[in-house]
């Protein structure tokens, strides 16, 4: 399987596709104007009210909404962070543990009001994102993700992914981390640390020791709410979690981000640098990879397979219903059951990847196509498993109810992602009124005509697929009325990022006409 990772940045942010074998299979904007609060931030926060009847406690770590903890969350360690953390902050506490003497478990079923009172100062770290009208979801389970390892203070219990299930290398694995960690300091290992050395493990180990002191240091004398480390962006947290020797090529046409990529690989993974490349094509970076069009045909409300059924998708505010449809094209040669069957597990499939594709989290409930053989209903579930296993996110799968209904529920971390898939005629921000088609050409006709005195010879004209198709079916009458007038020979290049009624004209050299 050919993975690829390609990295766009426009005016509102950066844009991540993955792609397996030239399939989108994730979508991800990191935007520029989002509120800085993402999992894995870790905070210095205050409590500002407990609420017994949740069980529960609300904390201020700076974001317009209260955050939320659930008395689950806290960890059994609770009290041990509680007294670290109030020693961090009087800047009596170094970042080393190995001194320092852990406080007592509390019970699993114990009550937040015999832990944590209003006004105590804490770490906590955001488990989720604001969703909709609620603030944050925290954690006091304190974690942090290098590479090879994840580092969790407070325990000296050290776990290898369940992904690595050779027995012999969960065991070599077991014996490294048991020679380089330090005491008071616990390690999970990951599944990207599977046949990899002491020494890259150690110098993982190292970095993630460098971010707690760094944390510590930040805690002191500091009054909250304050950030005390943040998480990578997205663009970075991505390329640590998913760069292994299964990664064919990571591209992006931002210079500036490159170089950044560039030094972090090198740092971090030297062996991996000939992946990364910087794009200088003039078609724009999704269109060249078919990005841009894959993102429109997926995040629509129907999503159409290749059989010619079809897959609704609806949002509500408790859950997500899905409906598969045969649809009018689907070939009715065989078997009733057996067509349903092949349908549902192709939609399957479908679905699968739009989980991953939307991050879509919460309770789905999927209306398959009817089935009565209880043989095809049980290998419908085993598809649906089976397309679920390259789900990072948790999540439970339940088999066929008596309704023909199945249930899922996904792990949720933040909003779903959403993309207007519909074409406005015209872009707010265009400078010139469009109330018929063919007017956009006779504005780009007016743009074309103040060009006669720019030095340049030879231009780029960027359009929405739709009128590129129309230019090119008569591009020479077209392009040579042009030349004639304004002596510039115009190139097309189709871009699906643009909208209807926008357009960009730029020199060979890229520099805005």
């Amino acid at each position: 399987m050919i993975k690829e990772l390609v990295i766009h940045t426009n005016s509102k942010g950066v844009e991540i596709a993955l792609l397996e074998d030239k399939k989108l299979v994730e979508y991800h904007l990191d935007a520029y104007d989002k509120e800085g609060f993402s999992a894995g931030d870790i905070y210095l926060g205050k409590v500002k009210k407990i609420n017994p009847g949740l069980n529960a406690a609300f904390v201020d770590v700076g974001h317009e909404k209260d955050a939320f903890i659930h008395y689950s969350d806290l960890s059994p360690y609770i009290r041990t962070i509680k007294r670290y953390s109030s020693e961090a902050f009087k800047g009596e506490q170094s970042h080393l543990l190995d001194k320092f003497d852990f406080e007592p478990y509390i019970q699993k079923d114990g009550q937040m009001v015999d832990v944590l009172e209003k006004g105590d100062i804490l770490v906590f770290q955001i488990s989720k994102e604001a969703i909709s009208t609620k603030g944050p979801r925290l954690t006091c389970e304190l974690s942090i993700p290098g590479r090879y390892v994840v580092l969790v203070p407070f325990t000296n219990s050290i776990g290898i992914s369940k992904k690595i299930d050779n027995p012999e290398e969960r065991q070599r694995l077991l014996d490294v981390m048991h020679k380089i960690k330090r005491k008071n300091f616990g390690f999970v290992v990951r599944t990207n640390a599977e046949g990899i050395g002491q020494d890259e493990l150690t110098h993982d180990v190292e970095n993630l020791l460098h971010k707690w002191k760094v944390m510590s240091d930040n805690a002191k004398y500091q009054p909250p709410p304050k950030l005390l480390l943040k998480e990578m962006s997205k663009t970075f947290s991505i390329v640590r979690d998913m760069m292994n020797d299964s990664f064919s090529k990571i591209i992006t046409d931002n210079p500036t981000l490159h170089g950044d990529l560039k030094a972090y690989i090198k740092e971090h993974a030297p062996e991996q640098a000939s992946i990364l490349n910087k794009y200088t094509g003039h078609t724009p970076l999704f269109e060249s990879y078919d990005v841009s069009r894959q993102v429109k045909t997926a995040f629509g409300k129907t999503v159409t397979l290749k059989s010619g059924a079809y897959v609704i998708l609806e949002h509500t505010e408790a859950l997500h219903v899905i409906d598969v449809n045969s649809g009018p094209k689907v070939k009715r040669d065989i078997a009733q059951d057996t067509l349903a069957f092949n349908i549902n597990v192709e939609a399957a499939q479908e679905i699968a990847r739009q989980l991953r594709l939307r991050d879509i989290g919460g309770i789905i409930v999927i209306d398959f196509i009817d089935m009565r053989a209880a043989e095809y209903k049980h290998k419908l579930y085993e598809a649906m498993m089976n397309a679920m296993k390259p789900d990072k996110a948790k999540h439970v799968i339940l088999p066929i109810s008596k309704f023909g209904l199945m249930e899922i529920t996904r792990q949720r971390m933040k909003d779903q992602i959403s993309v207007d898939t519909r074409e406005p005629l015209l872009h707010v921000n265009s400078k010139y009124k469009v109330d018929q088609p063919l007017q956009i050409i006779d504005n780009i006709q007016s743009e074309l005509n103040h060009l006669k005195t720019h030095e340049s010879s030879n231009f780029l004209l960027y359009v929405h697929p739709f009128i590129y198709a129309y230019l090119k079916k008569d591009t020479f009458s077209f392009r040579m009325n042009w030349f004639s007038k304004t002596k510039k020979w115009i190139r097309l290049v189709q871009d699906s990022s643009l909208h209807l009624g926008e357009y960009k004209l730029v020199t060979k050299e890229g520099i805005k006409a």
